[in-house]
């Protein structure tokens, strides 16, 4: 390999192992949270099982589904659930510096590669067994696809990534309309937008049977929200890094970096296509949001790949401007500016030590090194198993110290039992109270409970139960509005008193038990948290 290959290499590898190895740092936190219990169950089904389970529900994760159900095949567990994941963020922090480096220069690439893997919300996602840090590798694979299509390729690669990519989760087809943005700012020429338009129509109809399927599965968005003001200041520190120093000194190289978006017509420049990708999707899934809610910051992920290019843009016009002023008001062209953005700066370029690549693009990367030290709290804390929504291991382990085999077992709501599926030891031997059907038999996510009569007359014939549960239904903070969770919440009110308890987060793990015959039931005590 040349040298010049070398130097390519460097630039895209040297990202990718910064994301590799913050992605392993803590990789196995001891449990997994609501959805990656449900990525591992899945996974774990017989591909018929799967198929089944997407008529009802999940479509849109179907292929990821399947991706899992051969990786899990290898060795079930957590660690191997999250490794296409790891995987995937260190492509895109690899692929984010390969756009940098062809729409710009070497250093601008490495710079913004390494602040992609320094970014918090990458480093979570590189580290949840879901989808969407494969959806953000695919889609920074298609953007830089684009470019190359743009620049004179060919446009059937780019179809079939970003195709796929939907098929992943359909909400990456608002990468579609940032790349026309991009087409408009460069003042594409006809041969362009045909081209582009043939290949987003291939996309859009390869999508449709999914839109279709998830469309009549679209009661499982029932529980999101319309995003606001704070939803889109949030996400913008999100992309732009959490804490204040970081994030207001990456918006001003980012508002720097927008300088140059418009260059010679027909060519796309780094800003013109990474301000699109960074504002167009999530701005338009925000605004769809206020009539239909679909917004969560994750099904966006991919769009944060445009953040730090601009950012990096905006260094290297920094560094183009410190060097010029170092060179006693000399012009110092980078090779940035005869490419995008200042075309008529074709003098020879001035040699000034300031100016030198070496010296440069050493400063930017100790600046990113200085910012992963600055947020390395955040990312400490956010390897701990607490900083998810809840801990399914840790609710597991409270369970097998507590209920002995035999025991009846009650999941309020039913959801819950995604504890006793994915880990199945600490629940073996006891009887769920309610289930009629298993997951995987039933096509379903978590079986099939009895109607609300049913589940009174086997509570009924019962003097003590355990109760796994949602925190907030036992304490009357939160209503069931399913019949049978309802029933369930009922019964237990009324005929049982609650004796023991272990609590986890928003976890309940609670022993009830009938009152002796002909005396009242004494109202509960308060129950002595157990710690584990």
């Amino acid at each position: 390999m040349s040298r010049a290959g070398l130097h390519r290499a460097a630039v895209v590898g040297l990202p990718a192992l910064v994301m590799l190895a913050l992605g392993l740092w803590g990789l196995d936190r001891g449990g997994m949270w609501r959805d990656e219990a449900v990525s591992y169950q899945v996974g774990r089904r017989t591909v018929p099982q799967i198929w089944r389970l997407l008529h009802d529900v999940d479509a849109v994760h179907g292929l990821y589904y399947l991706l899992l159900h051969a990786v899990l095949a290898v060795h079930p567990g957590e660690v191997v659930l999250r490794l296409p994941s790891l995987c995937a963020a260190a492509g895109t922090a690899g692929l984010v510096a390969a756009l940098g480096m062809r729409l710009v220069r070497p250093r601008v690439g490495l710079w913004a590669g390494l602040l992609y893997a320094v970014t918090p919300m990458a480093g979570h996602f590189a580290q949840e067994g879901r989808s969407y840090a494969i959806v953000a590798a695919g889609a920074t694979g298609a953007t830089l696809l684009f470019v190359r299509a743009v620049q004179g390729g060919s446009w059937w690669p780019y179809g079939a990534v970003l195709g796929l990519t939907c098929w992943l989760h359909e909400f990456a087809v608002l990468l579609l309309l940032a790349h026309a943005v991009s087409l408009a700012l460069a003042r594409a020429r006809g041969r362009v937008w045909r081209g582009w338009g043939c290949t987003a129509a291939a996309v859009v109809l390869a999508l449709l049977p999914m839109v279709a399927v998830s469309q009549a599965q679209a009661a499982q968005l029932a529980w999101l929200r319309a995003p606001t003001a704070d939803t889109a200041e949030r996400l913008l520190r999100e992309f732009l890094g959490p804490t204040d120093e970081v994030f207001w000194v990456c918006l001003g190289l980012g508002v720097a970096g927008l300088a140059g978006w418009a260059g010679r017509r027909g060519e796309v420049t780094c800003a013109g296509v990474a301000l699109p990708v960074v504002a167009v999707p999530p701005v338009v899934l925000m605004l769809a949001s206020q009539w239909s809610p679909l917004y969560v910051d994750r099904y966006v992920l991919y769009a944060l790949s445009g953040a730090p290019l601009l950012v990096a843009c905006g260094a290297e016009r920094v560094a183009g401007a410190v060097g010029r002023v170092c060179a006693g008001g000399r012009r110092v062209p980078t090779r940035s500016a005869v490419r995008n953005d200042c075309p008529h700066d074709d003098g020879p370029l001035k040699r000034d030590p300031l100016s030198q690549p070496s010296y440069v693009t050493l400063t930017g990367v100790l600046a990113v090194a200085l910012s992963l030290l600055h947020q390395l709290p955040l990312l400490q804390k956010d390897r701990a198993p607490g900083h998810r929504p809840d801990d399914l291991g840790a609710i597991s382990r409270a369970a097998g110290r507590n209920v002995p085999p035999g025991e009846p077992v009650l999941f309020l709501p039913g959801p819950m039992r995604n504890v006793a599926l994915t880990y199945p030891g600490a629940f073996r031997g006891t009887r769920d109270v309610a289930l009629v059907a298993g997951a995987a038999a039933s096509g379903t996510l978590y079986g099939r409970e009895a109607g609300p009569e049913e589940v009174r007359r086997r509570l009924a014939r019962l003097d003590r139960v355990w109760v796994v549960a949602d925190g907030r239904l036992l304490a009357g903070r939160r209503a069931p509005r399913n019949p049978v969770e309802r029933a369930k919440a009922t019964v237990l009110g009324q005929q049982f008193v609650a004796r023991r308890e272990a609590v986890r987060g928003g976890v309940t793990v609670r022993l009830y038990v009938r009152p002796l015959s002909g005396l009242p039931a004494p109202p509960p005590p308060p129950p002595r948290p157990e710690r584990w």
